[in-house]
């Protein structure tokens, strides 16, 4: 066998590691291709990985977390405090009790604390007038652990509150002693 001229100068040793590293490489670009979503298999596997159901809150996909939405949904935590309302134009959460100092919004005079949204806008309070929008907190339970997708957000349960983020990272995290913004 003719050895390629770039491993001429090599030991046979290190010429039967470099060909061995190379034959590697290659079964693993194919076990990839073949694996990887959109990359082979039958017409009828890609079929049942793009059928699509309208998750309820709470609902398992079998790793904890719920598949995306395009529909509405409303959870609420375990704790039963804390509220959300999710759809495509963005995440409105409630709390009802907080021992954080209420944030001021800009041109405010009603109570602030107990609302917060993230849409197109970005993350901010909502000032709690008579126009204050409103969640339902009587929604199913999100199970610790678990999220729900709408759209481009996404907001989980945690013992440490909720957290919601938008496609790009922006979001809040919320919790009855802190609420932080998230990059």
């Amino acid at each position: 066998m003719r050895v390629p001229e770039p491993l001429r100068g090599l030991s046979r040793g290190m010429q039967a590691f470099v060909l061995l590293d190379v034959l590697l490489v290659v079964v693993l670009v194919v076990v990839l291709a073949v694996t990887l979503p959109g990359g082979g298999g039958s017409d009828d596997a890609a079929a049942a990985t793009t059928t699509t159901s309208t998750p309820t809150a709470g609902a398992d996909a079998g790793d904890g977390e719920a598949p995306p939405s395009d529909e509405t949904v409303a959870f609420t935590l375990p704790s039963g405090n804390i509220a959300c309302e999710m759809g495509v134009e963005g995440v409105l959460c409630s709390i009802r009790s907080f021992t954080y100092a209420p944030p001021q919004v800009t041109g405010c005079e009603a109570e602030t604390g107990h609302l917060v949204r993230l849409d197109g806008e970005g993350f901010g309070f909502v000032c709690e007038d008579d126009d204050a929008p409103r969640v339902v907190t009587d929604g199913p339970e999100l199970t610790y652990g678990q999220r729900e997708t709408v759209g481009g957000y996404t907001c989980a349960s945690g013992t440490d509150g909720v957290t919601c983020t938008d496609a790009g990272g922006i979001g809040f995290r919320l919790a009855r002693a802190q609420w932080d913004a998230l990059p």
